[in-house]
């Protein structure tokens, strides 16, 4: 074998390993950043769910007000 084919090959040999290995790295961010971002996404949703039902237990708070408002005597 002439040495322009060994080094050809051994380049072509790291190119791929170094390919792979930056393959896997970006997919490693990736995966964590898409995880980070899941959670972010869950706590803001837990904030809505929250807000929802406070709003709700405000409504009701705002009705019986009207309601004891509209049984009691005015005084004036």
């Amino acid at each position: 074998m002439s040495d322009a084919i060994i080094v050809a090959v051994i380049s072509g040999v790291c190119t791929l390993l170094g390919s792979c290995g930056g393959v896997l790295a970006s997919s490693r961010l990736t995966q964590y950043r898409l995880s980070a971002l899941e959670k972010q996404v869950n706590r803001h949703n837990q904030v809505i769910e929250r807000t929802f039902r406070l709003e709700g237990r405000m409504d009701e708070a705002e009705h019986d007000i009207r309601d004891l408002k509209s049984r009691t005597p005015h005084t004036t």
